[in-house]
This record gives C-alpha cells, sequence and structure tokens, in this order.
C-alpha cells in the first residue's frame, strides 16, 4: 500500500527550476489567462498567502497538457472566450496557513464576502477547505471561462457554488456545464462542492503532497 506523504524541496536562485515532472503553464500554453489569487490579498483570507511568492500557475506536466487541450477545444468553439485559472500546485505550507487561519476566532474580514452562509469553524467540515488539498498533489486546478457569470465568484463557499446548485439561473447552469462538459472530456475529474475544481482523473502523484513554493 502506498502511503501519504509530504516531499519537499528547496529550490535554489533560479526561479525556473522546478521539481521533475512539473512545469509552468505559461510554458506549455501562454494563451490560457491567469489570476493567481494567493499571491494577493484577493482572497477568502484578505492577505498572500504562504508559499506564493510568485502569480503563477505550476502543474504537473500531464495536468498542463490536458488544460491546454481543454483551451483549444473551447476556442474551436467558441473563439471569443478563454479559460482563466485562480489556482493551480499548490504548496502544503499554504494548506498550513489556511488550518492556522481558520483556528484564529478574530479574524472574520473576509467572511460577507467569501462565507457569508458558513460558519468559519465549519470550512473544513463542509468540504470547502481541505488539509490535505489534491491542489498539492500538483494536478488540480481552479478555473473559469472569463466572463462567462456562473452563478458564484471563484471560492464562494456556499451551497450555490455546488456544481449540482439549483438556486441559480438557467444560463449560470448551462456556463458551468459548457466549463464541465470540456473539462471531463479532456481527462479531469470534477469536485462536487466547488464548480471551479478540477482535477485530472489519472494524476501522476495521486499520494504525494508536495511543499515547493510557487516561484
Amino acid at each position: 500500500m502506498v502511503t501519504d506523504h509530504i516531499f519537499s524541496q528547496s529550490l535554489k536562485t533560479h526561479t525556473t527550476v522546478l521539481p521533475d515532472g512539473f512545469v509552468y503553464l505559461h510554458d506549455i500554453d501562454p494563451t490560457i489567462q491567469q489570476d493567481v489569487r494567493y499571491y494577493s490579498g484577493n482572497n477568502f483570507i484578505g492577505r498572500p498567502i504562504k508559499g506564493y511568492q510568485k502569480a503563477t500557475c505550476i502543474l504537473t506536466k500531464q495536468a498542463a497538457i490536458a488544460l491546454s487541450t481543454v483551451q483549444k477545444s473551447l476556442q474551436q468553439k467558441h473563439p471569443e472566450l478563454t479559460l482563466l485559472v485562480y489556482d493551480c500546485y499548490r504548496p502544503q505550507m499554504a494548506v498550513e496557513d489556511f488550518i492556522a487561519w481558520s483556528k484564529d476566532d478574530t479574524d472574520h474580514k473576509m467572511k460577507a464576502e467569501y462565507y457569508p452562509n458558513v460558519d468559519k469553524s465549519e470550512l473544513f467540515s463542509r468540504g470547502y477547505v481541505a488539509a490535505k488539498s489534491s491542489h498539492t498533489r500538483g494536478s488540480t486546478m481552479d478555473l473559469t471561462i472569463k466572463s462567462l457569470d456562473m452563478g458564484t465568484h471563484f471560492d464562494f463557499m456556499d451551497p450555490r457554488s455546488h456544481n449540482d446548485a439549483s438556486d441559480i439561473t438557467l444560463l449560470q447552469k448551462k456556463n458551468r456545464l459548457l466549463l464541465k462538459h470540456l473539462m471531463e472530456q479532456h481527462g479531469f475529474k470534477p469536485y462536487r462542492y466547488e464548480w471551479w475544481h478540477y482535477t485530472l482523473a489519472n494524476e501522476p502523484f495521486p499520494n504525494t503532497y508536495f511543499n515547493f513554493p510557487v516561484k
């Protein structure tokens, strides 16, 4: 039986050095737009997250290539549209930052925008935040189709963000289904609680949780 483990690697001065099997998404497909939220304060905590030293998307090579095929398929049918990624590989140190934040009962500054109907103490038990995140394995990304109305914004922790949400409009459902069908067609599987979250079904590191910084 293969056990889960944390893989730590200190990257040296050359910022393009990545562990074997990982790539920068922009090197595979520069047409996919990026808005890496955890590098900034524009996220559910309201500050930069530990481990994000650059606003860039890192993925396993297999996931990046598969995502590029999604982009090509989308633009063949809808040349005016593009994928936009919010988060890709996430180091374990960032997950631990989330955990530490969740234990701070005094910090609720982003509640109204990101989790208005959920108590902060329930974010983990309800599946909105994970102590061991698939992002840390390198083949998961959070994304949208830019300019399409998906019913909620990224990281909105609420039942309306669930893939099967009923209290959104028909257009919003249609837009989510467009993303879902494209992602599934090219080997990704959705996450039931977050319309933006997808993982490569045949991910190369299914039991390894990496901890090198995003830089």
